[in-house]
This record gives structure tokens, C-alpha cells and sequence, in this order.
């Protein structure tokens, strides 16, 4: 099946690029989801701001080799690219997220035009770029301009979420996508005194008038429960090999849940793909993999 219109998804936010001391890496959520959608062929266009800078022409070379579209990627001359330093502390990496970067500063105009001339199927956003006044203005053009669905994938990084902006986000979105930690933070913040998560997710759904909530549990699997009180949930998935890393997990995640809600799969089904995904990604390094031959299996077994 080939990309059509019908199959465009927008996906608004952060492009970072992880500065290791040896070696730079790109990522965020939006760009690795778009990454992986690109790959199963669907058309991903990112909208996201960055500097004008050696990363943001590295980043494009990037994203011309994988075949995606870039018109959505917006120049600022004042703001540098996205950057996440790296720092390994007692054999651990801590990330800092910098502050005053492009994606800080999204054009609110040139994404309502964007939006206009695709016309997505699915809009994905998350809580991070929502960090700066221009960005989150931005996102309200966005909203605004089309009435497709919309999956918050929230991505809570600290220190830049606060309770407004996810209450904001909330109620834009249709379909959520949260992980084990960051339901609890939901249920302390929003003070849910369900008897079980699956309560409180039913409290945020009636609350903020979503469609459903996704949790995803790593190891331990994922589950989803639907405005009809409907829940599916699927166990972790074995693997012979050994767990290399997790980062990207979660974007891995969200990009066959994606799929799954595109293409019209059953929801069970669509949780047992993702998370058959998402555990074989943590069988590599990073949250790329290096080569497309990675995705042939799934492509195939999934006929699509």
C-alpha cells in the first residue's frame, strides 16, 4: 500500500540532536515517530523549528535519506537547533535539555498554512514543545486548522511540564499515549482517587473527554481503556536476544499504535505489533535503526 494523502500525519514539536562527547545523535519523540512512519510507509511531515546552523543541514541531509518530506521544517536565524547535552555521570547518562532553542519558536502562521495544505489523517503532538509562548501558539493554529484526530503522546521531561499545559493538552486530544510513571504523576496531579489505574484512566477519559488512554508498561506489556469502559491489554514480549537499550521504546510505541489506528486494525492486535516492535528495538542501540532492513520483517508479517 502506497502513501496517499489519506495517510499524511502531522507531527508537531522538538527535533533534538543528542550531544554525546564523541558523536551526535538526532531524535525527540516527533522526529522518531516520523522516522519509523516513514519507513512503514506512511507520509510523516514534521512541523518544527530550527537554527540556522551546521545541525539543522545535517538534519536535513538526514531526513533526505530517509525520503521524508521537509517543507514542514521552519528556519529561525535568532535560535539555535535543538540540543540535548549528554552527560555520563557514575556510569549513567543524564540528559539536560537546553533552554531558548528553534523548536522554541514555531511560526504559528506558517503551521496553520502547513496544515491547510496536507490535510492530515492524524495529528501527533506532545507536552514538550509547549514549553515556549510561540511554540504553544503555534500548536493552537495547528488545532485550529483542521479537525483530524489527535494523539497526545505526553512525554513529560523535567523541569519543562507544568499543570496547565497538560490539562491544555488534554483537552485537545482524542487518543493518549502515557507511560507507568507518568500515570502517576497524572493521578497525583489531577488528585484521581480511583481504586485502580484503571479508575483513575477512566477518570481522566470522562474528565477530559478523550477516546481512549494507551498505557504502555515496558516489559510488562500495555493496555488501553476506551470512553465505553472497554479495556484490551497485552503481556510484555519474550525475546531470546539480550536488551541493548530503551531509548526510543516508547516512539517505537506510538508509531505502530499509529499504524494500527490508520490502517483500521483491532485494538488488541494493534497493542501485540507495537509492543513486538517496541521490544525489538531495545535489541539495538539507539532509537534508529541503522538500516531498513530492520523494519522487513514486520512489513512483511504485517502485509502492509
Amino acid at each position: 500500500m502506497t502513501p496517499t494523502q489519506a495517510e499524511t500525519i502531522l507531527l508537531f514539536g522538538e527535533v533534538l540532536a543528542d550531544i554525546f562527547d564523541d558523536r551526535k545523535v538526532f531524535g525527540g519523540a516527533p522526529f522518531n515517530v516520523a522516522r519509523h512512519l516513514q519507513a512503514f510507509g506512511l507520509h510523516p511531515v514534521l512541523i518544527t523549528r530550527t537554527g540556522d546552523d551546521e545541525l539543522r543541514r545535517e538534519l536535513l541531509a538526514v531526513i533526505k535519506d530517509a525520503g521524508m518530506d521537509d517543507f514542514g521544517i521552519q528556519l529561525d536565524v535568532s535560535h539555535p537547533t535543538g540540543q540535548v547535552m549528554v552527560h555520563m555521570e557514575e556510569r549513567k547518562h543524564r540528559f539536560e535539555i537546553l533552554p531558548e532553542q528553534a523548536y522554541d519558536y514555531i511560526h504559528a502562521g506558517i503551521t496553520h498554512m502547513i496544515t491547510l495544505a496536507v490535510r492530515p489523517q492524524l495529528i501527533y503532538f506532545g507536552t514538550l514543545a509547549q514549553r515556549g509562548a510561540k511554540s504553544a501558539q503555534a500548536l493552537s493554529a495547528l488545532i485550529r486548522s483542521s479537525d483530524a484526530p489527535r494523539l497526545l503522546d505526553i512525554n513529560l521531561r523535567k523541569p519543562w511540564y507544568d499543570a496547565p499545559t497538560i490539562e491544555r493538552s488534554l483537552r485537545r486530544a482524542n487518543l493518549v499515549k502515557i507511560n507507568q510513571e507518568e500515570l502517576d504523576i497524572l493521578t497525583s496531579l489531577f488528585q484521581l482517587s480511583g481504586q485502580n489505574e484503571v479508575q483513575n484512566v477512566d477518570a481522566l477519559i470522562r474528565g477530559f473527554g478523550l477516546d481512549s488512554v494507551l498505557v504502555t508498561c515496558g516489559e510488562q506489556g500495555a493496555w488501553q481503556l476506551d470512553s465505553e469502559g472497554k479495556v484490551e491489554s497485552v503481556d510484555g514480549s519474550s525475546s531470546s536476544r539480550p536488551l541493548v537499550d530503551t531509548v526510543g521504546a516508547g516512539d517505537g510505541f506510538a508509531s505502530v499504535y499509529i499504524l494500527g489506528v490508520l490502517r483500521g486494525w483491532p485494538t488488541k492486535l494493534t497493542l501485540l505489533r507495537a509492543n513486538a516492535f517496541a521490544a525489538t528495538l531495545c535489541e539495538i542501540q539507539g532509537a534508529i535503526p541503522d538500516s531498513p532492513v530492520f523494519y522487513e520483517p514486520f512489513i512483511k508479517d504485517w502485509n502492509i
